[in-house]
């Protein structure tokens, strides 16, 4: 089965034809670092490094450009409010979503560009659209003349131009020749950063800097974009017209996740529930976090509370205990090819819940193993988990999650827990099953959870 995903463009699941065989051109609208991430922003984070992923082990080779939108009309309200240079506002909070992104092991994007470095490429845009008849100059401030596009405008977002208001970009409105008009370059103000340009000082506008960036980097025509589905309209809209009008293809599938609410509300500050990362890192793994923005399909609205979360926490371990307990039997292993159920789900549109579904059957079936003896059922259980895991990169036995403090201490822990153990399994060989219990409790208050096996006693910590 062949991967297929739904096109917001056509509003249909189309089967991928990427323009290149073997070749896939994605990019996906980073982050607009005005604060610091929401469990929104990371959610999308993990959504498309599961794409990346699945594209890549589909033997995709993948260009993967995710954008930072370094100036923008928050960021400097930010700076204003704060007193602080707009770079420094943008930089801080861009290091904090890369920390974030590393910390839920998303990938690497082949190119962050930045919106401040490519103002060149901007500036060919404008000059390519003012000499098609699709731009303007205003007053410092350059315009895209929404009626020249009017035929192809609103495509995306399904709605038609007359039912359009006000872009409401600028506050030089009575500039614009139709209200409808968006700013491509606003023009400079006192105390705001700004670049030169043949039509005056001032800086981009936001749905220009990605049109610019994408194509910078991906090519006039490229095979990807994503985003979250509140960008469709006006960013997304708006960044089909001014790249086609110019005479670009630009993006031949898009894809939109869903958003994320917080006990069915939208988060807000002034409800103030806004969910951060460190919120998440009080209840559960970074791995577990992930495991849990990956598990809802990428389209659906997803909406976040505690038992949610406990609950993928939950089933999480379930699959790591049995990798832990199967690898300790028969070696780690490598990761096989994953099972065609998984395969055909995730085709089917990034299916990860129907994914889910196959790997915890696998679980299942490894557990039974487990617990007959049965090696050889157990290790061809082992490897399909690990290269189901691994594809949704949440595998247990990957250095991203067994990375920690707590494994240097592993041997020393080991050590003194096995002394424990032993004198457990002496008491019970005298029948002193008072002492033996005790010995597992102490060990239970530590910590240790203590599991009684064919194979003899097994220890691992708590988690959570």
């Amino acid at each position: 089965m062949s991967l297929r995903l739904y096109d917001t463009g056509t509003r249909s699941v189309r089967t991928f034809e990427p323009l290149e065989e073997g070749r896939v051109g994605m990019y996906v609208c980073g982050a607009t670092p005005q604060a610091a991430p929401h469990i929104g922003h990371l959610r999308s984070g993990v959504i498309y490094d599961v794409l990346l992923r699945w594209l890549r082990a589909s033997g995709y080779e993948v260009t993967f450009a995710r954008n930072v939108t370094d100036v923008d009309d928050k960021i400097i309200a930010v700076s204003a409010e704060r007193g602080v240079p707009w770079f420094a506002v943008a930089e801080g909070n861009q290091r904090t979503f890369t920390q974030g992104y590393d910390l839920l092991g998303c990938l690497p994007p082949t190119i962050e560009p930045r919106a401040t470095g490519h103002v060149p490429e901007m500036i060919v845009l404008m000059r390519r659209l003012i000499d098609k008849g699709h731009a303007y100059a205003a007053g410092g401030d350059v315009y895209f003349d929404v009626k020249s596009w009017a035929d192809e405008y609103g495509a995306l977002s399904n709605q038609r131009l007359e039912n359009m208001r006000s872009a409401g970009d600028t506050p030089n409105e009575d500039l614009k020749r139709d209200p409808r008009d968006f700013a491509l370059w606003k023009g400079a103000k006192p105390g705001e950063p700004c670049w030169e340009t043949p039509w005056g000082d001032g800086r981009p506008g936001w749905h220009l800097e990605c049109s610019a960036m994408a194509t910078r980097y991906l090519g006039p025509v490229f095979d990807i974009h994503g985003g979250g589905v509140d960008l469709i309209f006006p960013h997304h809209e708006n960044e089909i017209a001014q790249s086609r009008a110019a005479g670009d293809g630009f993006a031949r599938y898009w894809l939109h996740n869903g958003l994320l609410t917080v006990d069915g509300e939208k988060m807000s500050k002034s409800v103030g529930n806004v969910v951060l990362l460190p919120d998440l890192l009080g209840k559960a793994r970074p791995v577990e976090v992930r495991y849990y923005l990956a598990s809802a399909h990428y389209r659906s609205l997803m909406d976040y509370t505690d038992d949610a979360l406990a609950e993928a926490v939950s089933a999480y371990q379930r699959i790591e205990g049995f990798v832990t307990r199967a690898s300790e039997l028969v070696g780690a292993g490598s990761p096989s090819a994953v099972p065609p159920a998984f395969a055909s789900a995730m085709d089917d549109d990034l299916g990860v819940p129907q994914a889910l579904a196959t790997l915890h059957e696998t679980v299942r079936e490894g557990n039974s193993a487990l617990a007959s003896g049965d090696r050889d059922a157990v290790r061809e259980r082992l490897a399909a988990v690990r290269a189901m895991a691994d594809a949704l990169g949440i595998d247990p036995l990957s250095p991203q999650w067994r990375t920690s403090g707590e494994d240097d201490l592993r041997p020393v822990v080991d050590a003194l827990v096995k002394v424990a153990l032993e004198q457990r399994q002496a008491a019970r060989a005298r029948k002193d099953y008072p002492a033996a219990d005790a010995i597992r409790d102490s060990l239970s208050e530590a910590g240790v959870l203590v599991e009684d096996t064919p194979q003899g006693p097994r220890w691992e910590l708590k988690r959570g």
